[in-house]
């Protein structure tokens, strides 16, 4: 049996190595290592995929969430709603843009924003929403859509883990996430479900005033060179990284039907079990699985059992991660916001109790069966 990862790398890469290593080599064959044709060329073919008018890539998934914030025009002290159980990336940037952010409750089944708790923190202050689609599953954007218009809101979509996801409207419409709000970003770190083989970024939006905005931000806020217009940034995605995206984004579709069956086969080994709770499927979308993430149902320090249960899986050779353990309310970069006085049950409920397994493209029947028969092991002493 190939050594257990939580994302096997190696394997997914020696399946396209062909395709790789000559996107690569064709970039250095023509030296354009900045703002090659393959930047552009990988743009437009996102952009196809996605659904969306314009794809603007960019240095990382942080520089994206950063950069859609600048380009909305917001002042400092506007207020900006976004779920305390998240990536730091996703709150850091507003706090780095003199921005308040305000956080929200997430359903404890979906750990996506709650809509109900969404309404309830908006004030005359607010002027945006950052959903986050948490571990491949899409926030319920109709209702949080339906809220922003409501409010005059704009809605920023964190689409860094739930890439190529389909969201469905009640009238049988249906969108790619990251293409339904004002604007939309993702991440290409290496682990996600289209990983570069670096940092990579990119904003989406339907917007031409706002695409322009954005490009001109990423390049310095130039119009045209040496011409700068606003106070911009430097922040792109470079041809050989691009070149790779451009390969894999080929594979997308396969690589998240491959990670729907290694959640398909965890739900039918743990399903119905009562000391834990697989993944919840929405019917507005379908999941990519960027994780698989349990939840804990022991009620006597859930947080001591988890603990003792991803010691176990480790001795074993199985490893297992907490996605996240210290939710935004409860970080000390964020007590000037007097955040840590919120009340957020669920949110701290989760954080005692998520465990994610090994999930990736590369995994066979012979690990799924080993990893499934040592968590059962452990939780049915």
């Amino acid at each position: 049996m190939q050594p257990i990862q939580m994302v096997d790398l190696k394997q997914q890469y020696l399946k396209i190595k062909t395709e790789i290593d000559n996107g690569i080599l064709s970039v250095l064959d023509r030296t354009q290592f900045i703002n090659g044709n393959d930047v552009q060329q990988f743009a437009d073919n996102l952009a196809a995929y996605l659904g969306v008018k314009h794809v603007i890539p960019c240095a990382n998934g942080t520089d994206a969430l950063q950069i859609a914030l600048m380009a909305l025009g917001l002042k400092p002290g506007d207020e900006v709603i976004t779920p305390s159980f998240t990536f730091i990336a996703t709150t850091e940037v507003i706090a780095l843009l003199q921005l308040t952010p305000v956080f929200v409750e997430v359903d404890p089944q979906t750990f996506c924003i709650d809509p109900e708790s969404l309404r309830k923190v908006i004030t005359n202050k607010t002027k945006a929403i950052v959903p986050v689609h948490m571990f491949g599953l899409t926030a319920p954007m109709e209702e949080i859509l339906a809220i922003a218009k409501e409010h005059n809101l704009l809605v920023i979509e964190d689409n860094a883990q739930a890439i190529g996801a389909d969201y469905y409207f009640n009238d049988g419409a249906f969108k790619k996430a990251g293409t339904l709000g004002t604007i939309g970003t993702t991440s290409f770190f290496p682990s996600k479900n289209l990983g570069a083989y670096g940092d990579g970024g990119a904003i989406f939006t339907n917007d031409d005033d706002l695409a322009t905005s954005i490009k001109m931000i990423t390049n310095h806020g130039q119009s045209k060179r040496y011409y700068h217009d606003v106070v911009g940034c430097n922040s792109r995605l470079d041809t050989i990284q691009a070149a790779i995206l451009n390969t894999k984004l080929k594979h997308l579709d396969e690589y998240i039907l491959a990670r729907k069956k290694v959640a398909d086969f965890y739900d039918q080994a743990f399903a119905n079990h009562k000391k834990i709770t697989i993944p919840f499927r929405a019917s507005y979308c379908s999941h990519v699985f960027h994780q698989y993430t349990l939840v804990i149902n022991e009620s006597v320090d859930p947080s001591g059992y988890r603990s003792k249960l991803i010691e176990y899986l480790g001795q074993q050779g199985i490893p297992a991660m907490i996605y996240y353990p210290v939710p935004g309310h409860k970080q000390i970069m964020f007590q000037q916001f007097n955040v840590s006085e919120n009340k957020m049950p669920v949110t701290d409920w989760l954080t005692e109790r998520v465990i994610s397994l090994p999930i990736h493209t590369e995994m066979d029947e012979e690990q799924l069966n080993y990893i499934t028969s040592k968590v059962l092991e452990f939780i049915n002493q």
